[in-house]
């Protein structure tokens, strides 16, 4: 026994002495000038937090300052990793909406088919934000994120882009939109008459001046449009050119106008060379609050060509058309989109919302007008609630219902009801 009893003291002081031994070994070295350490962010030093929180977008569907941080030992740099879980169940009844997101323009013009259940844990996201200062770039980030909204739920990239002295560059949300008037929704894509997009481009903000934002941007172009045997879309020889002015009067309302013009290339087998539509487009957009209960926000577009640009009429190709009045011509249609919306926040953790939203496409020299079936408008309701259960976990309800109208004055319509439990980290 007293042979049992010494061997097996002897093993557990190999062992404590092998364990002591290992974590030595892992621990980082607190005076090292080149040691990383983890911190959560709120232990992150000041000049770190402020950049992180001067930098994050208040759009519902981007993910939150990441919880954990690496940092350098003199805490000028941090890499902060996060993102998000998200799941959603659907289930559409009195007519469907042929999409996972609640898109009007894809409520079919005839169907049996009229109840539809879906889940949807595509969105999920993950990404790498460094934050830090120099003398050379002052406040600077490096951000990357992406989903798994690829074909078969491949990884998808969102976000790519670098920021400093408030220049940006890489790929990132365009300057024809406003993200801080857009509505809290379950519904992924979110109003129809909203414009959304991103662009691989350079941009720059001008702050010098008290409560005014002022941006221009290039950006690279995506033409979408309609072609027959004589037109095809070429290579496009020009960038997208955006600006915009904003005035805000507190950290929740602002104002903001702005515009897009865009040079949109063809090729003709009537012409030995290419021919080109100018498109353009206005927006304005407002939030603001009323009280500490209510919030309030819309925003109006018009323009011609800019359909790439507009929620629902994204999906019709229809940035540039033929023109039936020119052989060998092609045209940009007139469109608007636009939407209003109320929040009411209950307490700190639970708010309710609801938005309408319309989208509609003009005809031009008799097209798409001799087309019946090609869509002429949708319309976009959404009530919906939401309650941040712990800091980090958020669950939803959320009713929605849609129409699509087309140029023969048919209309059909669809409803949706959508639940969904988020868990950031």
């Amino acid at each position: 026994m007293k042979t049992i009893l010494k061997t097996m003291m002897l093993m557990c002081g190999i062992g404590l002495s092998t364990t002591a031994y290992a974590q030595k070994n892992v621990v980082i070295d607190d005076e090292s000038s080149n040691g990383i350490v983890m911190v959560t962010i709120d232990k992150a030093g000041d000049e770190i937090i402020r950049i992180m929180n001067e930098s994050q977008l208040s759009y519902i569907h981007d993910p939150k300052a990441p919880r954990f941080l690496l940092m350098d030992k003199q805490g000028k740099f941090a890499l902060g990793i996060g993102g998000y879980v998200r799941a959603t169940g659907e289930y559409d009844f009195g007519g469907i909406v042929d999409n996972i997101d609640f898109i009007p323009a894809y409520i079919p013009n005839s169907s049996k088919i009229k109840n539809q259940f879906q889940m949807d844990a595509s969105t999920a996201t993950i990404f790498l934000k460094l934050v830090g200062h120099t003398r050379l770039l002052g406040d600077f980030v490096v951000y990357t994120a992406g989903n798994f909204r690829g074909g078969n739920k491949t990884f998808q990239l969102r976000n790519a882009y670098m920021s400093f002295r408030n220049i940006t560059v890489g790929y990132n949300y365009g300057g024809f939109m406003d993200l801080g008037a857009l509505p809290s929704t379950i519904d992924f894509q979110g109003p129809n008459g909203a414009t959304f997009y991103r662009a691989t481009q350079l941009a720059y903000t001008y702050k010098g001046l008290k409560n005014f934002r002022f941006n221009a941007s290039i950006e690279a172009p995506v033409v979408d449009g309609t072609t027959n045997n004589q037109l095809n879309i070429a290579q496009q020889r020009m960038p997208d050119f955006t600006a915009y002015a904003q005035y805000g009067w507190n950290n929740s309302s602002h104002l903001r106008v702005g515009g897009i013009v865009r040079s949109m290339t063809y090729t003709s087998t009537e012409s030995d060379k290419a021919s080109s539509v100018t498109g353009y487009g206005v927006q304005a957009s407002t939030t603001f609050n009323m009280g500490k209960k209510w919030q309030v926000f819309g925003q109006v577009n018009y323009g011609k060509g800019i359909g790439q640009y507009l929620n629902d009429i994204s999906n019709l190709n229809v940035d540039i058309v033929p023109n039936p009045e020119k052989d060998g011509k092609m045209q940009a249609l007139p469109m608007l989109g636009w939407y209003a919306g109320l929040q009411y926040n209950l307490c700190s953790k639970i708010f309710f919302s609801t938005t309408y939203s319309m989208s509609r496409l003009y005809s031009d020299n008799g097209y798409p007008n001799n087309e019946p079936s090609t869509y002429r408008y949708g319309q976009y309701l959404v009530t919906n609630m939401f309650w941040n259960v712990t800091p980090n976990m958020q669950v939803g309800a959320e009713y929605l219902r849609g129409w699509r109208t087309n140029f023969d004055n048919s209309t059909n319509h669809a409803n949706r009801f959508n639940l969904l439990v988020q868990y950031s980290f």
